[in-house]
């Protein structure tokens, strides 16, 4: 389904129409667009738990102060926030909603106690938030629907963190995270440090482990403060003490208490992309609002596109202004699709958000640097070659023959990648497979494009069984694939086949 906007397509220089008629499905809708109100106690099917239990335990009341709360907060909150805060409830509400089935199911005094906990310490939370607002440091406390965050000054503009997240779906959908850091300024409005597995280590920046842990980043972004996490050099983000996924860290975190110090002053400029942060469509916009990099991303891939296009023949340009458009659909589905780790094979609902955030930066790094490093002067087919999706890099060898790599894939599905491994030559100026089938691969340009197995969407749609076919892991998908010639960058390393 096209969505709601075009992030990143000059529209006024391209021959996309406006869209903002289309729909948006609901996997990829964002959260700020859901019901605030907890539909917790009733009798009706959405309840959770009936009316007559929750008054016994006082869930009713708590339910009606989160709701009253709520409210009261967002009338406080700036417009371009409170998309970040409706979505920040709509997930706790997803996540008191799993947490009562299990109150339902185990009638466990102690589980009841730690639900109405959950629920007595978001009211307050929520309800400390008006007078929060309007705060110009970093000095306070800041939450979020999992947990908190709680800033103090320190030497040299440093500031001290100590964090505190705990997610609770029920049963074992679980995890705690308590850790500390020390940051410190770091360019960009940016504060950033190691972290820790507590505060008083934070404090002396020392830690016994040897291997170089995650790094934290934290920045004011309007009236919320934007904290990242960031693997190791050896990629873990979960092997420190105290916390049992780090990943949870990563969020939009808001001020929930006056500040204990003076606030100091940052940088709290809201860092706007090319779309209304007031009415995001999707989840994946949500994110670009809520993370100043991942907004100047959408920034600079808006001026990429429309510095490019008039360099382009028209050929390219409507392949290319096609090929974005792909892109923009991909895109809408990065950032549920890792949302959910369910669809990395773990916990399903629990919202490690460093995946999300750091796919959406990687694929806008990717794109960017395909329309800034566009050569469009290349001749022959050897070089890099990337398409919404699909990558290949050919390789000219000092024999004559021709080497391709790369593969072709389908949005969040594992199962319908095709690889690309080809070798040949050129005969009369056309490549020529080694491998003899009647379903040869082919190499061929197309203006600045370049084509892939032009024939292959017959042979895939023919005969699934057929041997000919070149998507091994589901017959039935085609390699036939339309690229663009990319300069070689850091930022297009996706040659290995990871999922996206």
């Amino acid at each position: 389904m096209f969505v709601s906007r075009l992030v990143t397509l000059a529209i006024a220089l391209s021959a996309l129409a406006p869209a903002a008629a289309y729909a948006v499905d609901d996997y990829i809708a964002a959260s700020s667009s859901a019901p605030t109100p907890i539909r917790l106690c009733g009798e009706a099917d959405g309840d959770r738990i009936k009316t007559a239990v929750c008054r016994e335990a006082g869930y009713d009341k708590l339910v009606a102060r989160i709701d009253k709360a709520f409210d009261a907060a967002l009338l406080r909150t700036p417009a371009n926030v409170r998309p970040l805060l409706k979505r920040d409830q709509a997930w706790f509400n997803e996540m008191i909603l799993e947490a009562a089935d299990l109150v339902v199911e185990t009638d466990d005094a102690d589980i009841r106690a730690r639900f109405a906990e959950t629920l007595q310490s978001r009211a307050a939370t929520l309800e400390s938030m008006p007078d929060a607002f309007g705060r110009t440091g970093f000095a306070e406390r800041w939450s979020s629907a999992f947990g908190s965050i709680v800033v103090t000054p320190a030497e040299d503009n440093a500031h001290r963190v100590a964090i505190d997240v705990r997610v609770n779906y029920g049963s074992n959908r679980h995890a705690e995270c308590t850790l500390g850091a020390l940051v410190k300024p770091a360019g960009n409005a940016w504060l950033t440090g190691s972290l820790l597995p507590d505060e008083a280590a934070a404090v002396d920046g020392a830690t016994s482990d040897a291997k170089k842990p995650p790094t934290i980043r934290m920045r004011r972004q309007g009236e919320t403060l934007r904290v990242v996490i960031a693997a190791a050099d050896d990629g873990s983000t979960n092997d420190l003490p105290g916390c049992e996924s780090v990943e949870q860290v990563t969020a939009s975190y808001f001020p929930s208490s006056k500040p204990e110090a003076a606030p100091g002053q940052a940088d709290t400029s809201f860092v706007t992309p090319t779309f209304d942060c007031t009415h995001p469509a999707t989840a994946t916009d949500e994110e670009i609002c809520a993370d100043p990099d991942l907004a100047d991303n959408d920034q600079r891939l808006n001026r990429a596109w429309k510095a490019l296009l008039p360099r382009l023949d028209d050929a390219t340009r409507r392949a290319l202004t096609e090929d974005q458009r792909n892109w923009v659909k991909a895109q809408a589905a990065q950032f549920p699709q890792f949302l959910h780790p369910a669809w990395e094979k773990r916990s399903s609902q629990m919202h490690h958000t460093t995946d999300a955030r750091d796919h959406v930066n990687g694929l806008q790094r990717e794109r960017i640097a395909l329309l800034e490093g566009f050569d469009d002067k290349r001749t022959g087919l050897a070089g890099i070659w990337l398409a919404y999706n699909a990558i290949i890099r050919i390789t000219a060898n000092a024999d004559g023959s021709i080497t391709a790599k790369g593969w072709k894939w389908e949005q969040g599905d594992w199962k319908a990648g095709c690889e690309y491994e080809m070798n040949g030559r050129i005969v009369n100026g056309v490549f020529r497979a080694d491998e003899q089938r009647k379903n040869p691969d082919t190499l061929e340009r197309d203006h600045a494009a370049l084509i892939i197995n032009r024939l292959d969407d017959v042979f895939a749609t023919a005969d699934e069984k057929a041997d000919e076919a070149k998507c091994r892991r589901n017959l039935s998908n085609s390699s036939t694939a339309k690229l663009f010639p990319a300069r070689p960058s850091p930022d297009i390393d996706n040659l290995g086949g990871s999922i996206r």
